[in-house]
């Protein structure tokens, strides 16, 4: 039976409302510019004096807003860049100074008045950290020191705003205390976890400490106007019941909507409170009391036909936008909202084989292939750019899921939207960390496990942190799931509200794990911590040695090549580490861990630049390795792995599939390649080929054809057959070992994969390089140069195709690099995706590759690198 959603009086479905009422958009920009600061220190006055226009601020700083303490001083040039070589070093830390020597005044001015009766002025600040207190126009806005890194601050200011429009805003910001000491321990000593912050400040064996600790106004700062009624925290659900297609007509969804209401008058306010969805607005009355707020939930509403979301490697990313408004008296719009969703529904259960949770979305199972995500910048310097540039790389990636680690932040919506743009659910962990908050004996901490058991200091300030986050993040198709923290749960008090009533109530939709390795997750059958193993392995073992079966930490090495090396360490510091242990002090500092005797079966290194080519190899193979074995294992062994980490924000050199400056390496492509949504690859340990299906698609007819190619190029057909699978599945065909084996024996073998439909286009492909039957790729040493052909040309602004053509009597044109490249410098433009890179092209085939960037109106028009193990850099042209 249809649902009736007509009521009458209260509620009704409204066709033509906007042809009825005086439309006032809800008016909010930000305060971004016109900052400037100066050190506690030099500031005699108070903040009722500075806040006042009449105070001369000409002299001070020019401030970055929202930043750090560190990039205002970084952006005027009083201290190196921290990122590069030792600079870090240059730079005083705060527990050797003191907490005043980072403590700021931050000033500026803003032209805004109540132009109208009715009309309310609103300032918000997204983020400061640690603690700060707020005048404007000679007058203390918050009566009690705010104190509290995640925390969002809201001011009325509409009887603070001057009567000429001309306002000025001066926060200080004290710095967290205690800033902890950074003696090397995981988050230095531990002291920093008092705080409700994030830990990684103080130091980690992928960072060294930043050295304000992160203290400023480091997130947006907005002024926003509305009339009577301010709509605030708007929670969107939507329900998609069954087990959905991606394609195809679908059953119905339900959409539910509450929002608050927060009325700052001394009057009652009627109104209407109205949600648009494509074209059907749904409203409810509403009378909101003087000086209150209140939550009004709105009729559901059945969305027929959804297009819906899905995972990245599952179906389309489809989004709506919804409209939310209050009208007063049904006629005035005081505030309106307008917000992304999309529709999916999230579920988990228990996987009885695997002894893990398993993650649905819309009734489909999802076998999970993610990255460990700390932060983008790690002082703090995001942008909408920077986060789209790095989500996408997850989503070349072929990954489905972003874990936010605990000792991090809870992110920003600007990630948020991104990652509901490119298909990327999220685990989102709460601020706890098993180093800094008591798990194990650690003789680098200052206090004791029991101790640091109850950290925070503030539990009511977490609790409070932790109810404001979840409400501005909770509408994001992508948030998959909530995590208590990193290896570790809250303290008891912390824990149980947050569990069984706080995310039940304020959001409810989505699992809640107590800790990022927990039994509960993933039961820990094998004993240890629960996740690992860390640092580089033996490609067998990611096939052959079972893990955890939902492991939230997995990594290996992930060094950048030569020319990612030189963005941060000094030439005279360029110097191949050498197996087992030495290793130059630049390299050292910026966390390097070693390649050991995997470099080695390619020939010992000749120098930096030739151990960073072989680098990318190990760096290939690994990554594609790894997510092979997970996936070659699905629902037997594992439902998911989440890598530890793909991304850096640091210039450390270790775990990473791009480097900081957005520059991909060979982790990347090895990962793309690996983790394909239906992906042909060869196991290492028993030489069986085989097939994995992460799609909800059934494959029939499928051309399998396996060749190899000596080291001369000349090639041989293995087999080629028909095959098919099922949806979200690996399956065996065919054992290669013997053979291969024999093929291999004194030089090492090229093997190619490849799946193709009745069109004989390319589904699926696969080239590994196999070494002699002693291990080394003895063969690869010894080809000869390979010449290939490349035309470029563009497609459209920022978009470009190019076609690479090996010669057919000609080896292997092996590993090659494609760059995009600046035609004076030389030096690469990023970021740049390209469709596959660390490309081998056989004799007599073609490859063609797609490149996107978003070209600057001073460049001058790029041209292509193209250079290989056995191919010579080469510059290409773009035709037009």
């Amino acid at each position: 039976m249809k649902k009736n959603i007509c009521k009458p009086l209260f509620v009704t479905i409204v066709l033509s409302l906007y042809a009825h009422h005086i439309a006032l958009a809800q008016i909010q920009y930000e305060l971004n510019s016109g900052w400037r600061c100066k050190n506690i220190d030099e500031v005699k006055e108070d903040g009722i004096a500075l806040s006042q226009a009449s105070y001369k601020i000409q002299d001070w700083l020019p401030a970055t807003v929202p930043g750090t303490v560190l990039t205002t001083l970084l952006n005027n040039k009083r201290i190196p860049d921290p990122l590069y070589g030792m600079n870090n070093e240059k730079i005083p830390d705060i527990y050797t100074t003191g907490r005043e020597k980072y403590t700021y005044w931050f000033v500026t001015d803003f032209v805004e008045s109540s132009s109208a009766p009715g009309d309310q002025v609103w300032l918000h600040l997204r983020g400061v950290n640690y603690s700060c207190d707020i005048f404007l126009n000679g007058k203390k806005l918050n009566p009690s020191t705010h104190k509290g890194m995640f925390l969002r601050q809201s001011y009325n200011i509409t009887s603070h705003l001057s009567a000429n429009g001309n306002n000025r805003i001066a926060v200080i910001v004290y710095p967290p205390d205690p800033v902890g000491n950074p003696n090397g321990g995981q988050g230095g000593d531990g002291m920093i976890a008092k705080n409700v912050s994030h830990q990684y400040v103080a130091g980690w064996d992928w960072i060294q400490p930043i050295r304000d600790r992160n203290t400023g106004i480091w997130d947006k700062v907005f002024i926003e106007k509305t009339k009577a009624i301010n709509l605030k925290n708007p929670h969107i659900v939507t329900k998609v019941s069954g087990k959905r297609l991606p394609e195809g007509k679908q059953e119905p969804a339900t959409l539910k909507v509450t929002t608050e209401l927060e009325n700052p008058t001394a009057k009652s306010v009627n109104g209407i409170a109205s949600y648009t969805w494509e074209g059907t607005t749904i409203s409810q009355k509403v009378t909101v009391a003087p000086f209150s707020t209140t939550t009004v939930a709105l009729p559901d509403y059945t969305i027929k036909n959804p297009r819906l979301w899905w995972p990245n490697g599952y179906g389309e990313q489809h989004l709506y936008t919804l409209k939310l408004q209050f009208l007063i008296n049904g006629k005035t719009v005081s505030d309106e909202e307008n917000i992304s969703v999309g529709v999916r529904e999230i579920q988990t259960k228990w996987n009885n084989e695997t002894r893990s949770r398993q993650v649905m979305v819309n009734g489909q199972r999802i076998f999970i292939k993610g990255g460990n995500w700390i932060i983008s910048d790690a002082m703090l310097r995001f942008t909408d750019a920077r986060y789209d540039a790095e989500i996408r790389f997850h989503r070349d990636m072929n990954l489905n899921l972003i874990r936010i680690w605990g000792g991090a932040l809870i992110e920003r919506p600007e990630f948020y939207s991104a990652c509901d743009k490119y298909g990327l659910l999220v685990m989102q962990d709460f601020w706890m960390s098993g180093d800094c908050n008591g798990r194990w004996t650690d003789p680098k901490k200052t206090e004791d496990q029991w101790t640091r058991r109850k950290y925070p200091d503030d539990h009511a300030l977490f609790l409070t942190s932790a109810i404001d986050q979840i409400k501005m993040i909770r509408n994001h198709a992508s948030l998959g799931m909530w995590c208590g923290g990193n290896e570790i749960t809250p303290p008891e008090d912390i824990l149980t509200p947050l569990r069984d009533s706080i995310i039940p109530e304020l959001d409810g939709t989505r699992w809640f794990v107590e800790y990022s390795n927990s039994d509960s997750m993933s039961f820990n059958s094998i004993g240890g911590n629960g996740d690992g193993p860390y640092g580089i392995q033996p490609i067998e073992s990611f096939w052959d040695k079972q893990t955890f079966p939902f492991n939230s930490e997995v990594g290996s090495v992930g060094i950048g090549d030569y020319e990612s090396l030189e963005r941060f360490i000094p030439a005279e510091n360029m110097v191949a580490p050498k197996h087992p242990s030495k290793v130059d002090p630049v390299w050292d500092y910026h966390k390097y861990i070693g390649y050991d005797q995997y470099i080695n079966p390619y020939g010992e290194p000749k120098s930096v630049k030739d151990f960073a080519v072989k680098a990318q190899l190990v760096n290939y193979d690994q990554y594609r390795a790894l997510i092979e074995g997970f996936s070659s294992h699905m629902w037997e062994w594992y439902t998911g792995t989440i890598i530890w980490k793909t991304q850096n924000p640091w210039t450390a050199m270790r775990g990473q599939m791009y480097d900081y400056y957005l520059d991909p390496n060979a982790c990347l492509y090895g990962l793309r390649h690996g983790s394909e949504p239906l992906h042909v690859m060869y196991s290492p340990t028993d030489g069986m080929v085989m097939i994995a299906n992460n799609t909800v698609k059934a494959y029939q007819d499928l051309m399998l054809v396996i060749k190899t190619y000596d080291m001369n190029g000349k090639d041989s057909l293995l087999s080629q057959v028909f095959v098919g699978i099922e949806p979200t599945i690996s399956k065996k065909y065919l054992a290669l070992k013997g053979m291969l084996n024999s093929l291999r024996k004194d030089k090492g073998v090229f093997l190619s994969l490849q799946l193709l439909d009745l069109n004989k286009q390319i589904l699926s492909e696969n080239f590994y390089w196999l070494p002699d039957n002693n291990g080394m790729h003895t063969g690869l040493n010894q080809m000869k140069a390979a010449k290939i052909q490349a035309e470029a040309k563009w497609l459209a602004e920022g978009k470009i195709e190019l076609k690479l053509s090996n010669f057919s009597e000609s080896p292997v044109a092996f590993f090659n690099r494609i760059s995009l490249i600046d035609p004076k410098s030389k030096k690469r433009l990023l970021p740049v995706f390209y469709s596959d890179n660390y490309i081998s092209i056989t004799p007599g085939s073609q490859k063609t590759i797609y490149l996107e960037y978003h070209p600057e109106n001073d460049k001058a028009t790029p041209l292509i690198s193209i250079s290989g193990w056995n191919v010579e850099e080469h510059l290409t042209e773009i035709s037009k």
